[in-house]
């Protein structure tokens, strides 16, 4: 499942595995395949996937508890919001807003008012 699209491997499976525990296919509390299961699934070595593991784990995402696995945490926050458009268009009114403001100001500015050359 590791492309050939010039990011790490290790990278793109924390992607896969991050993205099944936002989307909740990894439940809180539920334990991730072993190493050997994912390096299978990802047709990855071990050390790569041990590699994605740290990152989730240096995230906050999975917890391992010796000789039992690596497991999502349970109090890991929900993924990204389900209306990520609303999001979007919500930023895009605060920057038009923000826009109009600074315009207003600019407009105040004496025109003759220039900007200090920066240092060299």
């Amino acid at each position: 499942m590791v492309k050939n699209t010039g990011r790490p491997g290790y990278l793109q499976i924390a992607d896969d595995l991050r993205q099944q525990i936002h989307g909740g296919s990894l439940a809180p509390g539920a334990a991730l395949p072993s190493t050997a299961q994912l390096a299978e699934t990802y047709d990855a070595s071990l050390s790569v996937v041990k590699m994605a593991v740290g990152i989730l784990r240096n995230e906050g995402l999975v917890v391992g508890q010796q000789g039992k696995g690596v497991f999502v945490r349970d109090d890991v926050a929900p993924g990204p919001s389900a209306d990520l458009a609303g999001e979007v268009s919500e930023l895009r009114t605060a920057v038009r807003d923000l826009s109009v403001r600074l315009a207003r100001v600019e407009s105040l500015l004496p025109e003759s008012t220039e900007r200090p050359a920066s240092p060299s």
